[in-house]
């Protein structure tokens, strides 16, 4: 553990990471039973039918939507109590200030974002898949270099959507596409994704923006180009994405009745810090 503290301090220039390695690799075990013991075992017994019933492709899609929605449900409260209750000193540096309860929450995404990573590549899919874990990952452990962790944790509330999205998906899995709950449902991802991730994350976005260019002498110039390309890339996404959940959510409200989705039809489930997975398993 010693050798190990060292390199990622040393070597890697992850000097903040060490004092929180062990709840990483907690959180990515954690993560990694779920996916792989605790949602299968339920999932059968609650489920027969969405679950049990369907092909090892669809069980191992429906195993990762609730290894999403734990991360939801652990992350984002995390994340929000880390910034209701961070010290002045981070928000008087945004670009290198540290707190050290940000080493958990992040710790914990860190996690996340490994197994999702590995899951991409043992069950690949789409280069897309592979790209956002491995994008993700980077994104949060270099946070303990320090380098712009005041964002990354404010980010990690964008995951509020997520949560409704997931709840959008089993309602489909589970055959109750176009049903009241579903609406409702549909209400709280709209409302949750356009305040959340288009207002607060705009404000955000502008935030990030100028500290990365108020930090430009401070950092390589490709930090700078790749976290701003970056940046306005994934906004210009959460709009596209947010005009694409308007339009499907539309098409399965049809005057009360319930409608045969096609795959065009398929709000992109589920969005993660800024990439989008589409559901393409049998349904």
């Amino acid at each position: 553990m010693a050798l190990l503290a060292k390199f990622v301090s040393e070597t890697l220039g992850l000097t903040k990471l060490p004092p929180y390695l062990s709840t990483f690799y907690w959180a990515f075990l954690g993560f990694l039973f779920i996916h792989q013991a605790i949602a299968p075992f339920f999932s059968a017994r609650w489920f027969p039918t969405a679950y049990a019933g369907k092909n090892r492709a669809a069980r191992n899609n429906w195993s990762i939507h609730v290894v999403s929605q734990v991360h939801v449900l652990v992350v984002v409260p995390y994340a929000l109590y880390s910034i209701l209750h961070e010290s002045p000193e981070r928000g008087d540096d945004k670009a290198f200030g540290w707190d050290p309860k940000v080493g958990y929450v992040h710790a914990i995404a860190c996690g996340y974002f490994l197994w999702d990573t590995l899951d991409a590549i043992f069950n690949f899919i789409d280069p897309g898949f592979v790209a956002h874990g491995v994008v993700c990952f980077a994104i949060y452990t270099m946070s303990y270099k320090p380098f712009v962790a005041y964002f990354g944790t404010r980010c990690l509330l964008w995951e509020t959507s997520t949560f409704f999205l997931n709840n959008h998906w089993f309602l489909d899995k589970t055959g109750r596409t176009g049903t009241r709950t579903q609406l409702v449902n549909g209400f709280f991802l709209l409302g949750s994704f356009f305040f959340v991730r288009i207002v607060y994350g705009g404000y955000i976005s502008v935030q990030f923006l100028t500290t990365l260019y108020g930090a430009r002498h401070e950092i390589p110039v490709a930090y700078t180009v790749v976290y701003t390309l970056g940046n306005v890339v994934l906004q210009g996404l959460n709009w596209f994405w947010f005009y694409k959940m308007i339009a499907a959510l539309r098409k399965r409200f049809n005057g009360g009745e319930q409608i045969k989705l096609t795959g065009e039809d398929q709000i992109p489930t589920h969005v993660n810090n800024g990439a989008p997975t589409t559901d393409g398993t049998s349904s």
